[in-house]
């Protein structure tokens, strides 16, 4: 029986609701569009993406139950995907809480809004 750790909500800080004022054109928008896409660019890190959404919050072990993946592999997605800035992983004792960066996801919807 799979048993889920219910959501570490003071994991997350909140969200940073300033109005994001750059550009979504120009080569420094067209670069930040390319770098946040090629970190998207793996299904398995939109489906990362998605749970994180969905959930608020979300512990390591409960990403891997839901993926088809090694928990090596996961953790090397969810790398890529906070190199990006596209999540915050917060260390909650011996467990990592993973968390969406609402702010981050907000300029990728706007880049790829401004094609």
């Amino acid at each position: 029986m799979k048993t889920t750790t219910p959501p570490l909500e003071s994991c997350c800080a909140p969200d940073d609701e300033r109005v994001d004022l750059r550009p979504v054109e120009g080569d420094d928008a067209d670069e930040e569009l390319a770098s946040l896409s090629k970190a998207i660019g793996h299904p398995a890190r939109v489906k990362i993406l998605r749970i994180l959404v969905r959930r608020n919050s979300c512990i390591c072990g409960d990403i891997v139950d839901e993926l088809p993946l090694a928990q090596s592999t996961v953790s090397q997605h969810l790398k890529v995907l906070k190199d990006a800035g596209l999540i915050r992983g917060d260390v909650d004792g011996p467990r990592v809480c993973y968390c969406i960066e609402p702010r981050s996801l907000r300029r990728l919807k706007a880049l790829i809004g401004g094609l």
